[in-house]
């Protein structure tokens, strides 16, 4: 078992890739010191703080590590290699992640050279009883399926009479499962539902322009937490700075939810809720739905669901200055339905067959966005697009056409046939597919649905500042959904990735 305190100290400096350099004579480390080893005492406190977790970097040589040990032995073979940043005044080790290295063919000249960005994910295999250890000195190809995007900080300027959302990020994998019509995204090994919340939510600050020190709340959607107690928003709040820094302290209030594939979306309302609150000190909350969606294998007991499940997640920040889109409106209806469950201790769901249709994700979805048109005296027809909860490709269809959507209004937001069911990221990433076509003055209605069961329904309206933002992101739905890096698998290697490291 490894140390706890240099665990805790490796997960410090390396999930955010935090550096040091000498106001004297510039000379730059890759880890937190008080000295200059050049400069001597007099450089004591005399040391700024550098930040390398937004930037880009050189891999200058690399190896193929054919036969890894202990730890790494799940990643079979991988690439490891050099890292340099700011013109080689730091140099890190680097492993090479998202590569799925067949046969003997590999070339480092290949790799050697090219800029890569720095990705969060889990460092090596350690045993159920172990904290899971994680780390930044993953790296992609910085113009590849992960491009590269600069984060830079831009002071609001609006101030809107209602809360909404101020920027937002998706995140999937690039790997792939396509059988018939449906693709669906797979995590890499070193990937699950903790590491696409930290990309997700990297990226819509990215969108949102803001500071994180700002962000006051962050709220953790999700049902496949690799810890049945500790939490993803921990993790997400100090690796992306969330709140002000206090030495090792984020001043920011970090919660994870769970309602099945709503654990999300319920957050929205309370997000709003917060940062309009007149006596708060909260201007901005950030949401995350993520999931590493699970499923037994097929010919198992609940292995019908494997047909579906996928793996992303989206982040959304909530506030009252620059908002893209305003929220007018919410909705929501619970029920004891149990059509989809996992018990303690169990590996996989189990549903409830033909009970999880009708009886449940129809009856809810139907129920909250009637309700919600209802008590905003709007009909189908007055609304550009239709976002719904999205576990099959069947379900969200029906219940559009039901409620009276064009398909027009509801295909753009179906996304599952892409990334496959992503559970608490499901209706935020069709969400997200709508805010990056959406125009100035569209109204949207949102349905999510969460077995067990309840559904939670919102209408937006966006504003003239969508399409300001819009130019911020690299990084969309159809960017991820359509890329040229995307790499198709097949199903023993979905579920060999699947199991993770």
């Amino acid at each position: 078992m490894s140390s706890e305190p240099i665990e805790r100290r490796v997960s410090y400096l390396g999930d955010r890739l935090r550096a040091n350099r000498c106001k004297i004579c510039g000379k730059e480390y890759f880890e937190v010191r008080d000295y200059c080893g050049k400069c001597g005492r007099k450089s004591y406190g005399k040391m700024d703080n550098i930040d390398l977790f937004y930037d880009k970097g050189k891999l200058e040589f690399c190896t193929l590590i054919d036969e890894p040990t202990n730890k790494f032995s799940k990643l079979e073979r991988y690439v490891f290699g050099i890292v340099s940043f700011h013109n080689g005044k730091i140099r890190v080790p680097a492993r090479i992640t998202d590569q799925l290295l067949k046969g003997n063919s590999f070339d480092p000249s290949k790799l050697e050279g090219r800029e890569v960005t720095p990705r969060f994910r889990r460092r090596y295999s350690v045993g159920k009883n172990e904290v899971v250890p994680t780390i930044s000195l993953a790296f992609t190809i910085a113009d590849e399926y992960y491009p590269h995007q600069e984060y830079k900080i831009v002071q609001p300027t609006k101030d809107y009479e209602l809360p909404g959302i101020v920027g937002y990020g998706v995140y999937s994998s690039r790997f792939r499962i396509k059988e018939e019509d449906i693709e669906r995204a797979v995590p890499f090994i070193d990937e699950d539902s903790v590491t696409a919340a930290v990309e997700a939510g990297k990226l819509a600050l990215i969108h949102s322009g803001l500071n994180s020190n700002w962000i006051g709340k962050v709220y953790a959607g999700s049902e496949s937490n690799p810890y049945a107690v500790k939490p993803i928003a921990a993790k997400v709040a100090q690796v992306l700075q969330l709140g002000e820094q206090d030495g090792d302290l984020q001043s920011v209030d970090a919660i994870d939810t769970e309602f099945a594939c709503k654990a999300a979306t319920s957050m929205f309302k309370d997000a709003c809720a917060l940062v309009n609150y007149p006596h708060s000190d909260i201007n901005y909350t950030m949401v995350i739905g993520t999931d590493n969606s699970q499923a037994a294998p097929r010919g198992c007991p609940g292995g019908e669901l494997d047909a579906f499940v996928g793996y992303g997640g989206a982040a959304y920040i909530f506030g009252k200055k620059d908002v893209i889109a305003e929220i007018e409106g919410w909705y929501s209806c619970t029920s004891d339905t149990p059509d989809f469950w996992r018990r303690d201790g169990e590996q996989y769901p189990m549903h409830g067959g033909r009970f999880t249709g009708d009886p449940a994700y129809h009856k809810h979805v139907r129920k909250a966005a009637n309700k919600m048109m209802e008590k905003s005296n709007m009909k189908p027809n007055d609304f550009a697009y239709f976002v719904p909860h999205q576990p099959n490709p069947s379900f969200p269809v029906r219940i559009a056409k039901e409620l009276g959507f064009k398909e027009e209004q509801f295909m753009p937001a179906i996304q599952m046939t892409k990334f496959g069911n992503t559970y608490s990221g499901a209706a935020l990433i069709g969400l997200a597919a709508i805010l990056d076509i959406a125009k100035p003055n569209d109204n949207i209605i949102v349905t999510s649905y969460g077995s067990g069961a309840g559904s939670d329904a919102y209408i937006l309206r966006t504003t003239n500042q969508i399409i300001d933002k819009r130019n911020r992101q690299k990084i969309n739905v159809k960017t991820l959904a359509e890329n040229p890096h995307i790499e198709y698998i097949d199903y023993a290697t979905y579920r060999r990735l699947k199991q993770g490291m």
